[in-house]
C-alpha cells in the first residue's frame, strides 16, 4: 500500500506521490461500503430549513488522459456508449427527484465536471440539460458551471452550452506553452486555446475562468511567466491556479514506480509556491483580487457559488460514475467504474458505493479546513453555527501556524498572509483528528 502523504513532504521538498489538495474531510479513505444504508436514511428525511441544494454531474469522457489526471475518465467510448451513460445519469436523477430530502427545493448551483463535459455532442448536451431541468428546474440557480477542454469547443457548441443556461465557463488551459502541454499529455494545443476563448467571449458567458497548473513537467521560470502574461492578455473574469500534485492513480506515478523513483519529475513545492505567488502578484498588478489559495478575480464581486455554498455545508447531489455527494451531513460516493454504475441504475437501485456520516466535531473540522482556503476564518460564524471558539478548539494547530509567522488575528478573524495562503493545504492537516493525520487521504 502506498504511504500516506505527510507534512514534511509538502514543505520545500521534492514532489512525491500523494494527495496534496484537501477537498473534503474526513479523508475519503474512511468512507465505507457498510455505511451505505445511512444514505437511504438521510434522503428519506426533509432537509434542515434554509439548506441550499446543488447538483454536480460527472461527465467522465475525454479525448485523451492527461499524465497527471487522477479522476475517473474514459477515452475509449463510442457515441452509443456515451448515450447509454447520459441516459443512466438522467435515470439516477429520477430516483432522487421525488425523495423527501428534495422537499420542493430547486438547485441554487449546478456544476458539470469531468472528465470533459464539453466532449459531449450538442445533441447529448441538450438532451441531458433538458431532462435534468424537467425534474429539477434551474430557474433559481445562481450559478451553472461547465468545465471545458479547449480542443473540444466549436463556436456552435459554445453557443449551445450558453443556451442550456451555463453562466460560468471554466477552460482547462493549464498552460500556454505547446511543448509543456504535449509533455504532460494534454489533448489540446496552444492555438486551440485562443480560438476557443474567442468563441466563448462571443457567446456572452457572464463569467469565463481559466485554469492553470503551477509546476507541470518541463515547466521553467520563463515558461511560467509566459503563461501568466498570456492569461493577462486574454483577461478572463477569473483565474484558478493549482499546484501540481501526483496522486497514486496517475500515469506519472505509474512511470515513477516502474523506474523505481519516489520523486516526481515536477517542480519542488517551494518552486510551485513561488510561481503561484508570482502569478498572483502579476494578476494583482493588472486589477485582479486574490480571493482564495487558488483564485484571482477581475471583479471583487465575482463569486464561486459552488465552492462557497459547499464549504458552508450545503447539500450537493452528485450524479454519475464516481461522483461525490453531501446530503444532510452524510457524504457518499457512487460506483467507481462505469459498467457497475450503469448496471445499478438500470436495475432501479441507487449506485452508491461508499458513505460516511461525520460526527459533530468532524463537521466542524470540515468547515474550518475548507473555509481556511479562502484566507480567513470568521470566528463569529463558527460561534453561531457550532457554538465554539476556534482558538479554544484548535490551540495546538493555531499555535503551529502562528509559529510560521503567516497568521494574523483579531477578535473576529484568523487570517493567513500570502505565504500562508499558498501553504494552506499543508496547514489544514493540523486541524485533523489524530486518526486521520497519518492515513492515506483518498
Amino acid at each position: 500500500m502506498a504511504e500516506p502523504i505527510r507534512l514534511e513532504m509538502l514543505g520545500d521538498q521534492e514532489t512525491k506521490a500523494g494527495n496534496y489538495f484537501v477537498s473534503n474531510y474526513p479523508p475519503y479513505s474512511f468512507w465505507k461500503q457498510e455505511a451505505v444504508p445511512e444514505v437511504l436514511d438521510v434522503i428519506s428525511r426533509k432537509p434542515a430549513p434554509g439548506t441550499p441544494l446543488g447538483i454536480y454531474t460527472h461527465i467522465p469522457f475525454c479525448r485523451k488522459r492527461c499524465h497527471f489526471c487522477y479522476f475517473r475518465v474514459y477515452t475509449d467510448k463510442n457515441a452509443a456508449e456515451i448515450q447509454r451513460y447520459v441516459d443512466a445519469v438522467i435515470d439516477e436523477l429520477k430516483m432522487y427527484a421525488d425523495k423527501p430530502f428534495i422537499d420542493g427545493r430547486k438547485p441554487k448551483f449546478v456544476y458539470f465536471g469531468g472528465g470533459t463535459p464539453s466532449y459531449l455532442s450538442t445533441q447529448a448536451l441538450k438532451h441531458l440539460a433538458s431532462s435534468m431541468q424537467e425534474m429539477l428546474p434551474w430557474d433559481e440557480a445562481e450559478e451553472v458551471t461547465f468545465e471545458c477542454e479547449p480542443g473540444t469547443l466549436t463556436e456552435h457548441k459554445l453557443n449551445v452550452i450558453r443556451e442550456i443556461g451555463v453562466t460560468r465557463l471554466s477552460l482547462g488551459v493549464e498552460h500556454f506553452q505547446e511543448h509543456i502541454l504535449k509533455l504532460n499529455g494534454r489533448a489540446h494545443g496552444s492555438k486551440e486555446i485562443d480560438r476557443a476563448y474567442g468563441y466563448a467571449r462571443a457567446a456572452g458567458f457572464p463569467q469565463i475562468n481559466i485554469d492553470l497548473i503551477s509546476g507541470m513537467m518541463g515547466d521553467t521560470d520563463a515558461d511560467w511567466d509566459f503563461a501568466i502574461e498570456r492569461t493577462i492578455e486574454l483577461a478572463p473574469d477569473s483565474v484558478t491556479i493549482y499546484q501540481m500534485e501526483i496522486p497514486y492513480n496517475t500515469t506519472i506515478f505509474a512511470e515513477m514506480q516502474a523506474a523505481g523513483n519516489d520523486v516526481a519529475p515536477v517542480a519542488t513545492w517551494a518552486k510551485k509556491r513561488e510561481w503561484v505567488e508570482r502569478a498572483f502578484a502579476r494578476l494583482s498588478e493588472n486589477g485582479y483580487t486574490v480571493t482564495s489559495a487558488y483564485t484571482a478575480v477581475k471583479n471583487p464581486s465575482t463569486k464561486f457559488l459552488y465552492r462557497d455554498h459547499l464549504w458552508q455545508g450545503a447539500d450537493l447531489l452528485g450524479l454519475g460514475v464516481a461522483s461525490f455527494s453531501h446530503v444532510g451531513g452524510t457524504h457518499f460516493q457512487n460506483q467507481h467504474n462505469i459498467d457497475p454504475y450503469i448496471d445499478r441504475v438500470q436495475s432501479g437501485n441507487l449506485p452508491v458505493f461508499r458513505a460516511l456520516t461525520p460526527s459533530g466535531e468532524e463537521k466542524l473540522i470540515r468547515e474550518a479546513v475548507l473555509q481556511f482556503k479562502l484566507g480567513s476564518l470568521d470566528l463569529q460564524y463558527f460561534r453561531d453555527k457550532f457554538g465554539v471558539d476556534l482558538r479554544e478548539q484548535f490551540p495546538a494547530a493555531l499555535e503551529y501556524i502562528r509559529s510560521t509567522g503567516n497568521l494574523t488575528e483579531d477578535d473576529n478573524f484568523l487570517r493567513l498572509n500570502i505565504e500562508g495562503l499558498l501553504q494552506v493545504d499543508r496547514y489544514v492537516h493540523e486541524f485533523f483528528l489524530p486518526q486521520h493525520r497519518d492515513s492515506r487521504y483518498a
